[in-house]
């Protein structure tokens, strides 16, 4: 079977994970001509390339005639093969059902059960975002599943010289929506620690959270004293936190929201990112981005991290601790070190040429894992079914 189209059913966007999946997933379909893009979802954009037009036009339409008169009854859509992003527990997002179905997951949460395995198998196949996601969930019973990695636009985030912007300070950034899993607690007690040391050290942040209740689980962590509170415009005060929890507001930027065209610019001032993330169900298109523009990154060796990690492309947190026990939901959650942080910190400070060639090295990795071919590589997963 040849298809003509590939459904997508989640919300396309600039500014988040999902969303930029989904974005350059639609783009890379419309450029390589056959399967073209069906959007079940109007796209979330602070600007429409033009080639998506067409497509969300026919999404307003789609959504006008079967979507808003279905309400939330199950809307089938026949010869189509469709996308589906399914959340953790392989839970489905979405009231839509094609010709074919094909689940993609990045999960963080265990606990695998007859339940899980019945909601798996009712997908024709499921992609996962990291080879640990896959085996995991081969070694609990769900056989379905093959590995496709996220990719990067090699146009936009790939090594250029540095603005200056922080031409007196050594910049740190740290990016990742604010929540326990991706260790904001673990970055600010290393930073302190630094900071103290290297008074020229400045941290950069890209934290938002669209979903500010998620990041109230900060306060479990021993590192800091308390859960980010909301300002009234629906915003994490990451400013507010962060020097509650002993950061001097003069070494401390937050970003708030930035298009993730825009971050290239940004990434190339940097001199290491950041990254003791204690899970990634997928490969942390952050850190990817990160490690594309040259930027020496400081990486977790845990789940989906393990996926970009390659000889010395990156700094290597090592030291990871199981945090929970078997059988829990969290029983794969690692937890680095603050003293491993603030050691690879201090190489990347006392070394820069160094740390540039593992920068340099990271960019050259990352070379293959184009939005292109991914794309690729995401359709040769489930060739046989289209």
């Amino acid at each position: 079977m040849t298809i003509s189209r590939l459904g997508i059913t989640w919300q396309l966007s600039d500014s988040h994970g999902w969303g930029v999946f989904g974005l350059n997933l639609a783009l890379n379909l419309v450029r390589r001509g056959e399967p073209t893009p069906l959007l079940f979802t109007e796209p979330l954009l602070s600007e429409t390339p033009p080639a998506l037009q067409p497509f969300i036009d026919e999404q307003r339409q789609v959504q006008a005639q079967v979507l808003d008169p279905a309400g939330g009854s199950t809307v089938k859509v026949g010869g189509v093969v469709v996308l589906h992003a399914l959340a953790n527990s392989f839970r489905s997002r979405d009231n839509i059902r094609g010709g074919t179905d094909i689940g993609f997951i990045f999960y963080e949460h265990g606990g695998i059960d007859a339940d899980v395995q019945a909601r798996a198998a009712a997908y024709d196949r499921i992609l996962a975002g990291s080879s640990w996601n896959r085996d995991y969930a081969r070694a609990h019973g769900i056989d379905n599943i093959e590995f496709v990695s996220q990719g990067i636009d090699t146009a936009v985030f790939h090594p250029d010289p540095s603005s200056g912007a922080y031409r007196d300070r050594f910049a740190i950034f740290s990016g990742g929506k604010l929540e326990i899993r991706k260790g904001q607690d673990l970055v600010l007690a290393a930073f302190k620690i630094f900071h103290a040391r290297h008074p020229d050290a400045v941290l950069v942040t890209s934290w938002r959270n669209a979903w500010p209740e998620s990041a109230k689980g900060m306060s479990a962590s021993v590192h800091i004293d308390h859960d980010p509170e909301t300002r009234p415009d629906g915003e994490v005060d990451v400013r507010r936190w962060a020097a509650e929890n002993g950061v001097a507001e003069d070494a401390f930027i937050d970003l708030g929201w930035v298009p993730n065209t825009q971050m290239a610019a940004i990434l190339r001032d940097m001199d290491v990112a950041l990254f003791p993330n204690r899970c990634e169900g997928g490969t942390n298109l952050v850190a990817m981005e990160a490690m594309a523009c040259g930027v020496a990154c400081i990486l977790s060796a845990n789940t989906g991290h393990l996926d970009i990690i390659a000889g010395d492309n990156c700094f290597e947190l090592e030291d990871q601790r199981p945090i929970s026990p078997n059988g829990s939901e969290t029983e794969m959650w690692r937890e680095s070190q603050v003293d491993e942080i603030v050691a690879q910190l201090e190489s990347a400070y006392g070394d820069r040429d160094a740390a540039n060639r593992r920068g340099d090295t990271g960019a050259a990795f990352m070379k293959d894992l184009s939005w292109a071919n991914q794309t690729d590589r995401l359709l040769g997963a489930i060739a046989d079914l289209i």
